[in-house]
Order: structure tokens, then sequence, then C-alpha cells
């Protein structure tokens, strides 16, 4: 069941990855003619590291031996979820002229509330993985969540450009140190 499970998330988590990389491809490309914003660049390898950190993290469920409809749409719902947080960062098209602060300030809102959502259902898929004795919790599990949620609240609650920038940091940061003492271990194949 994981292998029909794992190409619907690989797909999903891929249109996330195209999307990032080709609305910084686009971004670069036009650097002239559009307003760059380093938070918003930040904010683009922060998506991409958690992308690919969840993509990694998703394979412990190949070990998954007994498997319901729900675990499926939590799981596909979940991905989801990642893939709109992706496309919330870069219009489609990136028309000449744009200014990059300008579109992240018009969906802050947006973007803060997936990125809360998505923190909010990683504590379910995490968790279960544990009770199903397929990978244990990183004990740094209970300082990453609550750091991630407070840095969203935070970009969720304040416009300040000072704040946004603080919060984008301090993500990426989190994001380093956390996927360094978790999740770069090997994944061994029973």
């Amino acid at each position: 069941m994981f292998d029909y499970l794992g190409v619907l998330v690989s797909v999903i988590f891929g249109l996330a990855l195209t999307h990032l990389l080709t609305g910084l491809s686009r971004l670069i490309q036009k650097r002239s003619h559009v307003r760059v914003y380093w938070v918003h660049v930040v904010w683009t390898a922060n998506i991409i590291l958690y992308v690919l950190g969840l993509w990694w993290g998703m394979y412990w469920w190949k070990h998954l031996q007994d498997w319901t409809i729900e675990r499926f749409l939590f799981l596909s719902g979940y991905a989801s979820v990642i893939y709109l947080l992706s496309a919330l960062l870069y219009p489609h098209e990136v028309a000449e002229g744009l200014d990059f602060e300008a579109h992240f300030e018009s969906n802050r809102r947006w973007f803060f509330g997936v990125f809360l959502l998505a923190i909010v259902l990683d504590v379910p898929e995490t968790l279960s993985k544990g009770v199903s004795h397929l990978r244990d919790v990183p004990s740094q599990y209970v300082v990453f969540v609550p750091l991630m949620a407070a840095l969203g609240v935070a970009g969720f609650a304040f416009r300040d450009r000072r704040v946004q920038g603080f919060v984008a940091a301090v993500v990426l940061l989190t994001l380093l140190g956390y996927l360094n003492f978790t999740s770069l271990e090997r994944i061994v194949v029973r």
C-alpha cells in the first residue's frame, strides 16, 4: 500500500518543489525587472528544506502493514497542504515590475495560516509513526513544534519587516538544526 501512497505523496511534494524552484528561477532571471525581497527568498529556502525533510520522513511509512482510508486521506491531505504552502510564495507568472515584498505581504496571513496548519498536521503524523513503532519520535520534537508554531503565529500577527526577517531567519536555523539532529540518520531497510 505504501508504494501506492508514496507515488501520490511524491507527485504532490514534487509539484511543490517544482513550483518553488520555477518561481525562484524566474525571480533570478527577471531580477532586474522585479523587486526582490530577501525574506521571501529565505522562505523559499525554508519551504524547500521543509518539503525535502517531510519527503524523507515519509519513507518510514513503508514499514506499516495495516493501512486505512483515514490514514491514506490524512497523509494525502497533509501533502496537499504542503503544496498549498509552496504555491502561496510565488504567483504562477512572474510579471515584470512585481514587488515580491508586496506579494509576500498580500499573502502573509494565508501563508502563515497554512504554515500553522502544516505544523499542526505534523504532530499526528509524527506521533502516529511513533505509536506504530515505525520510528521513535525525536526528543528534539518537543522543542521543534512549539518553536515553529510560535514563529508561525509571530509571522501571522506582525507585519513589521524586522519581525518578518527574524521569523524567516529563525525558521531556517530551526529547520537546519532539526534536520541535522533528527533526519540525517540513515534509513535502514528491514
